[in-house]
């Protein structure tokens, strides 16, 4: 795509007064909302709309609230046309809608209220990446559409998300200062967040947690891959949390306290944090731990499920990421699996541990290994699916900004970086020298844990699928002979031999009694 610049259509508008506002902002719901006072916080001045009129009251409020006696940082309108009306030109606009046909609907009714072709619209929202390059082909010439994922949850989006933009090189040179601004910051020599927690801070320091990821599409892509991340993530802790209440009969209260304790290690995480602070909740209605009462039927929005289908069409093997889907969609299942739990049997006989703590130090080391294995899955797609589209991504970069605001903010990230680093061109993170000392070390304790937990009975998807990758990663040879054997048998789909230059395919007559094999 062309650079684009301000064109004569810009120049028509009205010039910049006091009174125009800096951003147009379409959205203020709960995440909406919390960019727009990052944004003032910063400094912009934002001019809201929302077709419920209830949430720009509150935000307005909100707005009251924290400026004190400062003047108006926000202001409110009704229409498409006042917030053209009402912002600087060229016009910067950003998007927090649902992803699907509400930003398609938003997008042709700006260009009915007289949005020009270098105005640009930021779609902010989780879409799917392959309708953010439709859309940028089908608005060209009438807008600048501008993909820029979002990870951190409201937390992040109010004090510092981590922001993953792709699109039009022009327009990131405008938006650019704006998502440095507001975006996380992280310590440069150590990885570390700086926090930002109250109303009205902003911090000037540090690595920004954004970066221009590449063409229109990659950002939600990388966006889409963290959140496949992210599930492989949640479930591998929810693993270990369910072989320390049900097979080592911990306390939420002696779990919580356990993964405080991991979490000043290697494998400290937000996702680590958070579950030690959900596990010492208590219900304040029956006073028993929170967690005890929540039914355990967990939902999905679907980007873990794209992020799946997309390893699928690319033939780029993420198993674990997988696994944690269907570990969700398996846990839909709550009535099949109370008739289940009478009618299958589990183990009749558990041997003993040899140390209690003995075990603990392997399943950490467990964790820590299918939580490397799942980057390395990740990693791996984000590779293969660039070079497919043509991209250009900076992986080092990625982990990079991924060590601040995102959910999957850990301290793994930095070995991560620095393995991008020493090689730009990593075929997969496995093979770093690095990590793969590390994974060589620990992955005896891993096996004993995965072993262990199997003989409790207790399901693993998520530990025992990062470990099956990675013990046929290292394989050498793989049982793929006999089943390209059997493919030709039934099919006559050929083979190539191990004594023949490659892309050579062979076909054996099976059955026929000279036992011939015929070059295909």
């Amino acid at each position: 795509m062309k650079h684009r610049y301000p064109s004569s259509s810009a120049s028509q508008q009205p010039a910049p007064t006091a009174q125009l506002n800096d951003i147009g902002f379409i959205g203020a719901g709960v995440m909406g909302q919390n960019l727009i006072m990052n944004l003032v916080d910063n400094g912009y001045t934002v001019t809201a709309f929302d077709l419920d009129q209830s949430k720009l009251d509150t935000l307005l409020l909100l707005d009251q609230e924290e400026r004190g006696d400062q003047p108006p940082r926000i202001s409110r309108c009704s229409s498409y046309t006042e917030l053209l009306a009402s912002i600087r030109s060229p016009h910067l606009i950003i998007l927090s809608v649902p992803a699907g046909s509400a930003v398609d609907d938003v997008c042709h009714k700006l260009i009915d209220a007289g949005i020009a072709a270098d105005d640009i619209l930021v779609d902010t929202g989780n879409s799917l990446w392959t309708d953010t390059i439709e859309r940028e082909k089908t608005y060209e010439g009438k807008l600048i559409f501008f993909g820029t994922a979002v990870s951190g949850g409201e937390v992040g989006a109010r004090f510092g998300p981590s922001l993953m933009p792709s699109g039009d090189p022009y327009a990131w040179t405008r938006i650019k200062p704006i998502w440095e601004a507001i975006a996380a910051k992280v310590e440069s020599s150590t990885g570390k967040s700086i926090s930002r927690s109250k109303p009205g801070e902003t911090i000037n320091i540090g690595e920004a947690c954004t970066t221009y990821i590449g063409p229109s599409g990659s950002g939600h892509y990388v966006k889409m891959v963290h959140n496949g991340i992210e599930y492989a993530d949640m479930q591998l802790l929810c693993e270990a949390y369910q072989v320390l209440r049900f097979g080592l009969d911990y306390s939420c209260e002696e779990i919580s306290s356990l993964f405080s304790q991991w979490n000043q290690g290697p494998l400290a995480s937000y996702l680590l944090e958070v579950s030690a602070e959900v596990l010492k909740t208590q219900d304040p209605i029956s006073h028993q731990p929170l967690v005890d009462v929540i039914l355990d039927q967990a939902g999905q929005k679907g980007t873990g499920l794209w992020t799946s289908v997309s390893s699928l069409e690319l033939g780029c093997p993420a198993p674990t990421i997988a696994e944690a889907v269907f570990a969700r969609a398996m846990s839909t299942k709550k009535l099949e699996r109370l008739r289940a739990s009478d009618a299958l049997s589990g183990p009749t006989k558990i041997p003993a541990l040899d140390t209690e703590a003995s075990f603990l130090e392997s399943l950490h080391d467990a964790l820590l290994c299918a939580k490397t294995v799942a980057y390395a899955q990740g990693f791996d797609l984000m590779r293969q699916q660039a070079r497919q589209q043509n991209w250009n991504l900076d992986f080092a970069a990625i982990a990079k900004i991924w060590r601040g605001g995102c959910i999957i903010r850990a301290a793994l990230l930095r070995s991560i970086s620095a393995a991008f680093q020493r090689d730009p061109d990593l075929e997969n993170l496995c093979l770093d020298v690095n990590i793969a000392e590390s994974l060589s070390q620990q992955q005896q304790s891993w096996r004993e844990a995965v072993a262990r937990i199997t003989l409790m009975g207790i399901p693993t998807p998520a530990l025992s699928s990062a470990l099956s990758y990675y013990d046929s990663y290292r394989s050498q040879l793989l049982p793929a002979n006999l089943l390209q054997a059997q493919r030709d048998y039934f099919g006559a789909h050929s083979f190539e031999r191990v004594d023949s230059p490659r892309g050579k395919k062979f076909h054996f007559l099976w059955g026929s009694p000279s036992a011939t094999i015929v070059e295909q």
